[in-house]
């Protein structure tokens, strides 16, 4: 009977250790793909901000070579413009962080679901245990 009640507690032992571990390596996963993400974000960045400047150099270039002095209607076109492209490029970023962060939450609830399902199976085990030592008229 003992050797009943070890099984039971033995494979309780492995699937909480094997369900923990596993809670464990999908929230590093998912840390890595939100470090990943961040990454891939920043090099986004680089990129619009080297085509902006590349866009920006070209128009003054083309002003100045028409006589444009910077003043007035193509000073005011370039002023919003670079209001828009800030004001975007700040949504970009949110939604960047919101991605990563969306990961990270990902990762800290599969840890979590995986020590609730430890828990779980642990409660199960024990009741095993128990309902065994009933069945032989002792208790645990």
């Amino acid at each position: 009977m003992w050797v009943v009640v070890a099984a039971i507690a033995a494979s309780t032992t492995v699937s909480v250790y094997g369900q923990v571990q596993g809670g464990k390596i999908q929230q590093s996963e998912l840390e890595r793909q939100a470090e990943e993400e961040k990454i891939a974000a920043e090099g986004r960045e680089l990129q619009r901000k080297q085509e902006l400047n590349k866009v920006l150099a070209a128009n003054a270039v083309s002003a100045s070579m028409s006589g444009q002095t910077g003043e007035g209607t193509p000073e005011s076109i370039a002023l919003e413009s670079s209001k828009q492209i800030g004001s975007s490029e700040g949504m970009i970023n949110l939604s960047d962080k919101l991605k990563r962060a969306q990961l990270r939450r990902q990762g800290a609830n599969a840890r979590s679901m995986a020590n609730i399902g430890a828990t779980s199976t642990l409660l199960k085990g024990g009741a095993s245990v128990y309902k065994q030592g009933e069945s032989t008229n002792w208790t645990a």
